[in-house]
């Protein structure tokens, strides 16, 4: 996708000069003959790059910088200077300009010099907003046969350019499978960007995803890249795609098809090059079904579809994740664990899946530091999580004030049908036979308030 560029100077010789040298390399460039101009031009669109000089009559470019950043323009700049005007040069860096330029310029020094510049802007941009979502490990870990089959479609489907619909319970570590696709794949060098779209508020979904400009709503006080603009040349995973609002799923679509949307507020059409990795926990094909999900959208993202195994599927990975979780630096570092541990372990299903057994390894850590945990120790606080859960639901007062009474027994439903799913190894059909409900009926149910699990 071509950078934006705005070159401010008051020589239109050398905005022109300048304007041939970047635009020979596909960027977009826009130009300003003062800052006056530059500012006014920054006030009504957004740049990916400004380059100013620095001697201009009226406001000079370190004024025009200034101007910038008191009023929350965070666009990367990069400043020209002549001979004498270092210590002006310096003085703008210190007010967040990314480098200087001297004069006479250099083609080949410009040109690399604003490559750096967006490369280094982009990856700021991502790091600060991305790292919480990217953080922690990104290795798989599994001997079981499931999980061997799971590793072996990996590493086909790595290196093509399909997109991947990855399905799986919570906690099973659909994650780590995008991130091993990336990491298998030729963009490996590009970004991986996430976004959990049942994490996001439903009216901020498209700004999330496409990226928004300065003033398009309330709070939208700077320009701003959407994830994908975010993973231009890169893979983008979409988790929980079952929570997309419906009319964003008509926007993605359009992004698939055609690889280009707009920014919210903006009428500029921007090109990107994705790979879309899609997640989620949702039986999507009766989503399709009952209309909640677009059947066009359903194929465009299931070219190639992956199941992560549950836990209770694997259980004989659990002694070679406990021994990850108490590796050092991590959060059960120093605990050790006897056979009839990893025996008590292992014949609980973890309905959370690895994720709980995390959850649990870190308990014991922070209980019995630095001990050998036996099995009783195991039983006991498995048995205290599952007793505290259900003192917990049994003190619970049912009425909520201003929810009701049909939204009361609802969730009432709903927690009765997830539990009995989950007693009843995650099969909603032995579940509804476990409740004596009609199943065509009990599925449909399931379907309305977005429960998962096996259709068997």
């Amino acid at each position: 996708m071509a950078a934006r560029i705005l070159i401010v100077d008051d020589e239109r010789d050398l905005l022109t000069a300048f304007s041939r040298m970047l635009a020979a390399e596909e960027y977009e460039v826009e130009t300003a003959g003062s800052a006056e101009q530059a500012l006014s031009l920054l006030e009504r669109s957004s740049f990916d790059l400004v380059l100013t000089d620095l001697s201009m009559p009226k406001m000079s470019g370190l004024d025009m910088l200034t101007h910038m950043r008191q009023r929350g323009d965070l666009t990367p700049t990069l400043v020209v200077t002549g001979a004498g005007t270092i210590e002006h040069a310096v003085r703008a860096i210190k007010l967040g300009a990314l480098d200087f330029i001297e004069k006479p310029l250099q083609r080949e020094r410009l040109i690399l010099t604003v490559q750096n510049s967006l490369r280094y802007a982009q990856l700021q941009e991502a790091h600060g907003r991305l790292q919480a979502d990217l953080g922690g490990e990104r290795k798989m870990i599994g001997r079981a046969p499931a999980m061997q089959k799971l590793l072996t479609l990996i590493e086909r489907v790595a290196p093509s350019e399909g997109r991947v619909l990855i399905m799986g319970e919570n906690g099973t570590g659909k994650e780590l499978v995008a991130a091993a696709i990336h990491a298998g794949s030729t963009r490996n060098s590009g970004p991986f960007v996430k976004l959990n779209c049942g994490a996001v508020a439903k009216d901020l979904v498209e700004s999330e995803l496409f990226g928004h400009e300065k003033g398009a709503f309330t709070g939208a006080v700077a320009a701003r890249r959407g994830r994908f603009e975010l993973a231009d040349r890169g893979t983008l995973m979409l988790d929980e795609i079952g929570d997309m609002p419906m009319p964003m799923q008509v926007k993605l679509l359009r992004v698939l098809q055609e690889g280009a949307f707009e920014r919210v507020g903006g009428g500029r059409t921007l090109k990107v090059d994705v790979r879309v990795i899609a997640a989620t926990n949702r039986d999507l094909a009766a989503m399709v079904e009952d209309g909640s999900f677009r059947e066009d959208l359903f194929y465009r993202l299931n070219v190639v579809t992956l199941r992560v195994p549950p836990l209770r599927d694997r259980k004989e990975d659990i002694p070679t994740l406990v021994a990850s979780f108490t590796a050092t630096g991590r959060k059960g570092q120093g605990l050790t664990f006897a056979d009839d541990a990893l025996h008590a372990l292992a014949s609980y299903d973890f309905p959370g899946n690895v994720r709980e057994l995390e959850n649990v390894v870190e308990r014991l850590a922070i209980l019995y530091p630095n001990e050998t945990i036996s099995g009783a120790t195991v039983h006991d606080v498995l048995n205290t999580g599952a007793l505290t859960h259900k003192n917990r639901q049994e003190q619970r007062a049912l009425y909520e004030a201003g929810k009701s009474l049909r939204d009361i027994l609802h969730d009432i439903e709903r927690q009765i049908m997830v539990e009995a799913i989950a007693a009843n190894g995650n099969s909603k059909g032995a579940a509804a036979q476990a409740l004596s409900a009609e199943r065509s009926h009990f599925y449909k149910k399931c379907r309305q308030y977005g429960i998962g699990g096996a259709d068997t």
